[in-house]
Order: C-alpha cells, then structure tokens, then sequence
C-alpha cells in the first residue's frame, strides 16, 4: 500500500514544474515537497542562497534535467547530488556544470536538488530513490528523458548519500560515480558535520554503524567508481578505501583514482590540476561497463 500511494504522489507531482532558478536545463521537474513527500525534514524556513549557488534551508525537492547530445548519446543517465555536508548544496560545481558536462558527453544529467535531512536521514533517501524512478521512467514526469542505464553521482555528502541508495536504498542505480564520499561514521575517520546534520550531535553508536556504508555493501551493491585526492583534509581519503575494498570483497566492479593533491570539493572546477584525468577516467569506465 505504501508504495501504491508513493507512485500516486510521484505520477501527480512528478509532472508539476517549479519556478526555480534558471540553470540551462531543459526541463525542472518537482518531486515532491515537505507536504506532500512521505516524510518531512522539519524545516520551515525559506530556502536561502548563502552565497552564488549554495542552497540552504531545502524543503523541495526538485530535478534539473540537461538532455545527453543525441549524436553521442550511450543510452545512460545519472543523478547527481552536489556535497554540501547535508547542510548546504554546492549546487553550481557539482551539480548543473557537472550535469552540462554529463549531457555534452551523451549521459543525461539530471541534478538533485535534495532536502536537507536536519537529522531525518530517510528524508534524502527517498529524494534520491524517487529521483531514479523518474529518470528510469518507473513513474512519469520526465518522458523525453529517460534511459534505460540510470547511476547516481555524488560528491562529499553527496557521495553519502549516492552511496545510501547503492547500499541501502530500495532503488538501487545502475552504477555510482563518487567524489570525494563521505562514508564512514567511525571516530577519527569520519567528517563529522555531515553525520551531525543527517543523524544528529546526539546519535547513538548504533545509528553510525547503520550509516557506515562500508559495512553495507553487499553483492547487491552496484559497479562503483571513486575519484579523490590525496591530501583531502576535510573528509579523510580512507572513507573512499573502505568504501572500495568492501566492494571487491563482494565482487563488485570498482575503480578508484587517487590524484596527488587537490584537497577537498574540487568537482568540476578548472583549477583543479587532475581534471582532464578524472573525466577521462569517468568516461573510459562509464564506456567499459555499458559494453
């Protein structure tokens, strides 16, 4: 019966278009909101822009849709979650420019703006799953732009929570891109803002063990690819080891590249010095697994 009502909802509100910002896309398309989603994150103050492109205070979820160039186009999508802590959206560097350039590539982008979970991690869960449906066309919203190969890209917090719906989400993606993940909740290993806003100051050991995605990955668990540097002081580059080698003890396709230098929430920016290595990296690995 859930799930009967969940797909109600989605076939209504996946079709609605929202006033929001104008990023290039070709199509914006709201999920759902803190009243009608089937949890709500509390928040009730306005959304607000902090800074250019960082989103704070999300209660609406939407999806920003950037069409793959026919010519090249594999027969691929990817949502994709910008970092942000879960307390913010760097919307901008890794979200729509990443998206532009998924989409210049042949690969939909269809960027994720999430609610902020203000200690409900179920509540970015069900945006991300719900995001997947519609871009698989599991539920209408986006005809035109569905694909039959949906993954999920994230970064930081993002990568958190693109690793949530490969582990433990009931829609699982096709395959994961991850920069720079956060991953793990273990002391002195963690970043521990983000596991401050998903679950709260105030957690017990268990919820970190259940949000330490390295102990969740089965042989269910999608092909993954992890992309981060080596001299990341904000999210330690272990949560990217862990997360990999329990990949491949469960047979997972995986690959991860580990750049000298560049720190932390580089995305797609031009001054990172790896950049043209990363996305050659992306596309040869995205090409080998669609063969």
């Amino acid at each position: 019966m859930k799930r009967i009502i969940l797909l109600t909802f989605a076939t209504i509100l996946a079709m609605a278009t929202t006033s929001a910002k104008d990023y290039g896309q070709a199509a914006t398309i709201k999920i759902w909101d803190n009243a009608t989603a089937p949890h709500s994150n509390g928040i009730t103050t306005p959304e607000t822009e902090t800074e250019p492109n960082r989103l704070r205070n999300t209660s609406e979820a939407v999806l920003y849709i950037f069409p793959a160039d026919a010519a090249k186009a594999t027969g691929q999508a990817v949502v994709i979650c910008p970092g942000g802590g879960y307390g913010m959206l760097a919307i901008d560097h890794e979200g729509y420019q990443m998206a532009k350039w998924f989409a210049a590539n042949g690969i939909t982008g269809a960027v994720l703006k999430y609610r902020m979970p203000n200690h409900h991690p179920e509540v970015p869960l069900e945006d991300a799953e719900q995001a997947l449906r519609i871009m698989r066309g599991d539920v209408s919203g986006a005809e035109g732009y569905t694909c039959p190969k949906v993954g999920i890209v994230g970064s930081s917090a993002g990568g958190h929570l693109a690793a949530m719906a490969s582990t433990i989400g009931s829609v699982r993606p096709a395959f994961s891109v991850l920069f720079y993940p956060v991953i793990t909740a273990v002391q002195g290993k963690r970043h521990q803002g983000s596991f401050i806003n998903l679950l709260s100051e105030e957690r017990t050991p268990e919820q970190d063990a259940a949000y330490s995605l390295e102990s969740r990955v089965t042989a269910d668990t999608p092909p993954a690819i992890l992309l981060l540097s080596d001299d990341d002081k904000t999210v330690p580059p272990v949560n990217s080891t862990l997360y990999y080698n329990a990949l491949k003890a469960n047979g997972i396709v995986a690959s991860m590249h580990i750049y000298p230098s560049g720190g932390h929430g580089w995305g797609i920016r031009d001054n990172f010095r790896y950049k043209e290595a990363w996305q050659d990296a992306v596309l040869d690995w995205l090409r080998r697994i669609n063969e």
